[in-house]
């Protein structure tokens, strides 16, 4: 039987459609919120998978070109690998979810939301979001749910519930905030240096959203939700938890993890996993899940000393931030770069400037073809984390990383008019023990300044963690995170801002959702920590962007000329354009509104192309006076080509002030003649005196 259940959210109804389509999948809803159309369907296997340590969840968002009305670019017309706004989708369906499956399920779960309609008043990702938390509720799967998603906009300082992809695009504002019950259990943001007031106005206002949208789905649940099927359990049996502990009593792990060098913590856990692994050899059925029991023993002995006596691992306060270092220039002949390093964890990133035309096209439903000026990429090798891996490309983590990086930044770029530049900042990790991502903000802001990419304001990052009691007011907020505490803790909130606001957020939590208190203490701690930051490191680096761009990055000058003329510029087949570029080297860049950009290395070269420019798309006034060469003589006279597909002739009264019998006593083919414009002929065509030079 299909059943149909609506509400009006934001002033457009949402729909959701169970028992249509989708009816072998464990869940699925037919959501449509306008005329945007998503399949949500949730499965998951009838086992747990054998020799795992971990919930194997798969989230996909996947993009249709059929739902806007295009074919895929390029020549195979079929959607390949997933575009890297379907990949952050995903990991943003992902992250609230994951919490709220149980911790010891080892089944198989698969979520794919596939966008099969667009209606630009309503995102899609949106309505993947809300499908993807009801397929999963309504299903038999374990799921400690229904959660929602709300998104928020601003303009002109009104934020915006579920704004329109146009005012998602243009607004000051991008965020995303999920709730489960009465708490906040996923933020994610983009922002133009919003004060934190606003920004905390916003999430609450997306709370308030989440939470009508609950008991929504809470109705759509009791009236065709499944009984949750039963499942194997993987959770350590307390025997074995009591066995541990006789050969390692609690003292000696807390002596063993609290250090404040991670090498020496590792080997440390390594001599006491061969001590049990050696005690417990005869137990088959304990060996198997040892691993697990230890990392669960370890994560007890941190939490248990972070919550109840404030020791954290390596010895810091609550709010203290690791040893900072920064510096600038480290890798010679790049455009820029600078290394950032917190604690154990380090970054290098390096900025390569190229003309806009070299900006990526990005392909997806929210823009089609579009160029990409600013791009961001991080790479996290084995080897900073001591590790042998072979290197597959950049996967989903890697990709996050890098976005939440590039959105950081992007608030405070230049213009394109203020810098006509394509910019390409890439983030190598050479160390890492917590928050890459963040000490990637840092360097790639430092590596722009050393680029001399005039960027408007210093931006940094850091991240906080969290340790939670019984009680919902019985809880730790620790600044700057490392490893340890990030996998022992509930939390990772990540934050980047100005002096004046916040420009990116990035949370991620192991619990059921966050109170107020403790969001607010997080954005709090975080901006005291990035301010440090800036003053007390990076700005020691580097103060400010450079006045001028490397002498090994190309040099480009824009010029703007009458839209009307860029056929004159182009010429016939490109014929014109080519022939600047063969006699220059340089590299010619035209927009439909007139905006030409020359790029090149030698600046002699880069003006010559903007004379020749200037000279072609000038009115050719009376007086001017021209240089150039001789292409062509008759009897009459002599044709000069005074810049690329541009000519004018000089009668042969006008070639020297003596009488002359011929054109030839005084010219050749290829000589080089200064001209003064006499204006135009009767045909038409402009008209060059030698002779009259040296009156003007």
């Amino acid at each position: 039987m299909v059943k149909t259940y609506s509400m009006e959210l934001a002033g457009r109804t949402l729909k959701v459609e169970i028992g249509k389509v989708g009816k072998q999948a464990n869940g699925c809803a037919f959501m449509q919120y306008g005329d945007t159309t998503v399949l949500c369907t949730a499965t998951a296997s009838a086992k747990p998978r054998d020799g795992i340590d971990f919930f194997p969840l798969s989230v996909e968002y996947g993009e249709k070109f059929y739902a806007v009305g295009k074919f895929p670019g390029g020549y195979n017309k079929r959607e390949g690998k997933p575009s890297e706004n379907a990949i952050l989708t995903s990991r943003v369906i992902d992250r609230p979810m994951r919490p709220l499956f149980p911790k010891d399920y080892r089944n198989d779960v698969t979520i794919e939301t596939m966008v099969m309609a667009v209606d630009p008043q309503c995102r899609p990702e949106l309505v993947a979001m809300l499908g993807a938390s009801v397929s999963v509720s309504i299903s038999d799967i374990p799921f400690d749910g229904p959660c929602a998603m709300t998104q928020i906009g601003m303009i002109d300082g009104e934020l915006i519930v579920n704004p329109t992809q146009e005012q998602w695009n243009t607004g000051d504002l991008k965020l995303t905030v999920a709730s489960v019950g009465q708490k906040v259990i996923m933020i994610e943001a983009g922002a133009n240096e919003i004060p934190e007031e606003k920004m905390k106005e916003a999430i609450y206002k997306a709370h308030d959203v989440n939470l009508q949208i609950i008991e929504f789905f809470k109705g759509i649940v009791a009236e065709v939700g499944k009984p949750k099927h039963e499942y194997t359990s993987c959770a350590v049996p307390e025997e074995l938890f009591a066995a541990i502990k006789e050969v390692v009593p609690p003292e000696e792990m807390e002596k063993a993890v609290f250090t404040d060098d991670k090498q020496t913590r590792e080997a440390n856990i390594a001599d006491i996993t061969d001590r049990l692994t050696e005690k417990f050899a005869d137990n088959e059925e304990w060996l198997a899940i040892l691993g697990e029991a230890i990392y669960q023993y370890e994560k007890k002995t941190v939490r248990k000393m972070i919550l109840k006596d404030h020791k954290r691992p390596d010895g810091r306060e609550i709010k203290q931030i690791r040893p900072l270092s920064a510096e600038v220039d480290l890798i010679p002949r790049v455009h820029g770069s600078a290394m950032f390093t917190r604690g154990q964890t380090q970054i290098c990133d390096v900025v390569t400037l190229a003309p806009l035309s070299e900006a990526q096209k990005v392909e997806g439903l929210d823009s089609f073809a579009a160029d990409k000026r600013y791009v961001h990429q991080y790479n996290f090798p084995a080897y900073s984390v001591g590790e042998t891996k072979v290197s597959r490309g950049p996967g989903r983590r890697e990709i996050g990383h890098g976005a939440l990086a590039e959105r950081a930044l992007l608030p405070v770029l230049p213009s394109v008019e203020e810098f006509p530049y394509a910019i390409r900042a890439v983030s190598e990790t050479f160390e890492s023990n917590g928050s890459t991502s963040m000490a990637s903000t840092c360097a790639s802001c430092m590596s722009l300044m050393a680029a001399g990419v005039p960027i408007k304001k210093m931006v940094a990052g850091i991240s906080c963690g969290l340790v939670t009691g019984d009680t919902d007011d019985d809880f730790v907020v620790l600044t700057d995170i490392q490893g340890l505490e990030d996998f022992f803790g509930d939390m990772d909130f990540k934050v980047t801002g100005t002096k004046d606001g916040i420009t990116a957020i990035q949370m991620d939590i192991k619990i059921h959702g966050l109170t107020k208190p403790i969001v607010e203490t997080a954005i709090a701690q975080c901006r005291e920590a990035r301010f440090f930051i800036m003053d007390e490191c990076m700005s020691k680096a580097i103060a400010e962007p450079r006045k001028e761009v490397s002498k090994y990055a190309p040099k480009i000058v824009s010029i703007q000329i009458d839209p009307e003329k860029i056929g004159d510029v182009v010429g016939q087949r490109g014929k014109t354009i080519n022939e600047i570029i063969a006699r220059t080297g340089v590299k010619i860049d035209i927009t439909d509104d007139g905006k030409v950009s020359v790029c090149g290395e030698d600046q002699d070269k880069i003006n010559e192309a903007v004379n020749m420019v200037n000279i072609i798309v000038s009115d050719f006034e009376k007086g001017q006076v021209f240089t150039g060469k001789v292409v062509s003589i008759k009897e009459f006279g002599a044709f000069v080509e005074f810049a690329p597909g541009k000519e004018g002739m000089v009668h042969i009264s006008k070639i020297s002030r003596e009488r002359i019998e011929h054109v030839e006593d005084v010219l050749t083919l290829g000589d080089t003649v200064t001209v003064v414009c006499l204006g135009k002929d009767k045909m038409g065509r402009i008209s060059f005196s030698m002779k009259d030079v040296a009156q003007n």
